[in-house]
């Protein structure tokens, strides 16, 4: 497939986005204490400390409430930005670069939403082409044998399963990936460990902050194929500066003790599959 020329149209619309987030000090879906209009820039600095990124406000979702993400995670590129596509993938796929960590949601006028992701082992293992077979919202999570095995004293006090929720380390939502109609267990998901973005971890698959994982569930359809670009491609089409991106982190959990008062857990045969991947 030829490179694709980005239009007109989709330079405006990049560079209106840039000025947009640029000009708003506070983004207008942070609302007010009163529920109308959104809270000044002191109002944002007493609640939480900092002011709102833009589509990184807190969010209400499935009956849970989401905090903003700190501005320190989404420095530049570690944030949601609409992009030049420089790939050669189809409009309407994922291509997901494991080595510069970004994940590409690509449109029909060559420009691609672009999301900062962590990789884990298992989502370095990861080759060739998968299909999205299945959506799941706030899906719930359980550790592999070789989790369990490997390193106990990470992932034994899970062992049970942690249902969907704040405290799952799926996060907010799970794409599950398939060859043909077999499930591969490779999962791109949310995830609550914020320092993962852009590095690499021990464990788990293709990871994204919630609110990233909330705004790429919403465009994808089932099925929707996923490609992994090569370590080589990674490196022709981005360069030394970003291929390879990150540092390896050792395995972190967040206690469901520590998120949000989220302490419940549920049987193995309750909970809904693991992290992503084998952990191979």
């Amino acid at each position: 497939m030829p490179f694709l020329t980005p239009t007109r149209r989709a330079f405006i619309a990049l560079a209106g986005s840039a000025a947009a987030t640029a000009c708003t000090p506070v983004p207008e879906d942070v609302v007010g204490p009163d529920g109308e209009g959104p809270m000044s820039a002191q109002q944002a600095m007493d609640l939480f400390g900092f002011i709102p990124v833009e589509g990184y406000g807190p969010i209400e979702d499935g009956g849970f409430s989401l905090p903003p993400i700190p501005p320190s995670f989404l420095e530049w590129p570690n944030r949601r930005q609409l992009v030049f596509y420089e790939g050669e993938r189809e409009p309407g796929s994922i291509e997901i670069d494991p080595w510069a960590k970004f994940l590409y949601f690509i449109l029909e006028d060559g420009t691609a939403w672009r999301y900062p992701i962590a990789v884990g082992r298992a989502g370095l293992s990861l080759r060739g082409t998968t299909v999205i077979r299945v959506k799941k919202e706030w899906p719930g999570w359980t550790p592999t044998a070789n989790m369990l095995r490997r390193q106990p004293e990470v992932y034994g006090p899970f062992r049970r399963g942690v249902e969907g929720g704040l405290a799952s380390p799926l996060g907010a939502r799970a794409l599950y990936l398939y060859r043909g109609n077999r499930d591969t267990h490779y999962r791109i998901h949310g995830t609550n460990d914020l320092p993962s973005i852009g590095n690499s971890g021990s464990a788990g698959c293709i990871r994204l902050f919630n609110h990233d994982i909330i705004d790429l569930f919403d465009r994808v359809e089932v099925p929707t194929t996923v490609n992994i670009r090569t370590e080589e491609d990674s490196l022709r089409l981005l360069g030394p500066a970003y291929s390879p991106r990150g540092v390896e982190l050792p395995p972190t959990i967040v206690s469901p003790e520590s998120i949000y008062g989220a302490t419940d857990v549920v049987s193995d045969d309750a909970a809904d599959g693991d992290d992503g991947g084998s952990d191979a």
